[in-house]
């Protein structure tokens, strides 16, 4: 029987997560603007073409294409209708690739809006939507749950808190660090690892942001501040730059192999790729997490 995830993490063998879904969706054709989440119910077989790579490159565990998938979010694409319908739909995409071998993590990003006082939503209001997309996740079969990219560390509390009081799946989160090594809210690295400590996440860390070997500075921080909680690192791939009408992301493979090795250096628990990440950089990822551990 396939140890637990919890279980996996307790170990103290790296993980290997997945890389981008986004910028590969769109390199595959998904019109600039549209959200990933559309392809769940319209080119199926794409979202699952992008797992099935992930897992052929070594990945350990798949996120979910649920990132932008609160009603907010996908009210703005005139989806709102259909939260239950697409949660549950992605979730089973994921775990056909998936199968017993490998886990599925129902991903949860932003809502898109500014907290209150600041914008529109209040923590209680982003505490219901956050349930209600964890809820439908966690009802079809995904191993845990991943808050990331969060720059407002009150809408993480709403996010993990929503997640806990919907399943009792473990719940993870990631922020994103951008701005001179804080989040665009201005949240320091220690002060958001212990604040989603006391919450009581089964890992945090960061993901996205700027320059990937950013987080080998951010990373130290938040062990600091939360010594006992496994540590997660989802880098982009490198800096985004234009080309023509294209945006392409600098760091080669074998950057982020390297930039891997260094991270299971540190004890970072679960090693995956952001933005421009692709199935080769996650080869060399996955190929340089193995050669790292004992």
């Amino acid at each position: 029987m396939r140890e637990s995830l919890l279980e996996r993490l307790a170990s103290g063998r790296t993980l290997v997560g997945d890389g981008a879904t986004g910028t590969m969706l769109q390199a595959a054709g998904l019109q600039a603007g549209a959200p990933p989440e559309l392809w769940v119910l319209e080119q199926p077989q794409e979202i699952t073409r992008l797992h099935r790579a992930y897992v052929e490159a070594g990945s350990d565990m798949i996120l979910t294409c649920t990132f932008g998938s609160t009603r907010p979010r996908l009210e703005m694409a005139k989806l709102d209708v259909r939260v239950d319908q697409i949660n549950r739909r992605a979730a089973a995409l994921a775990r056909q690739v998936a199968g017993d071998d490998v886990y599925v993590v129902g991903d949860i990003g932003p809502t898109g809006q500014l907290m209150d006082p600041l914008g529109p939503l209040t923590y209680d209001a982003a505490l219901e939507l956050f349930a209600e997309q964890a809820r439908a996740l966690a009802e079809s079969g995904v191993d845990a749950l991943q808050v990331e990219t969060m720059s407002d560390l009150n809408e993480a509390r709403a996010a993990v808190t929503g997640a806990q009081s919907a399943c009792d799946l473990p719940v993870f989160c990631t922020m994103s660090f951008d701005t001179h090594g804080r989040t665009s809210m201005g949240v320091k690295p220690a002060q958001a690892a212990g604040a989603l400590a006391e919450l009581g996440v089964a890992a945090l860390g960061a993901n996205c942001g700027r320059a990937p070997d950013e987080l080998l500075e951010i990373l130290p921080q938040m062990r600091a501040a939360a010594p006992e909680t496994p540590l997660i690192a989802k880098p982009n791939a490198g800096l985004p730059r234009l080309v023509g009408e294209q945006v392409l992301y600098d760091a080669t493979p074998e950057q982020m192999a390297e930039l891997a090795r260094r991270f299971v250096a540190l004890g970072v628990a679960i090693v995956g790729g952001c933005c421009g990440s692709t199935p080769q950089h996650i080869a060399a990822v996955a190929a340089a997490v193995r050669d790292a551990q004992p």
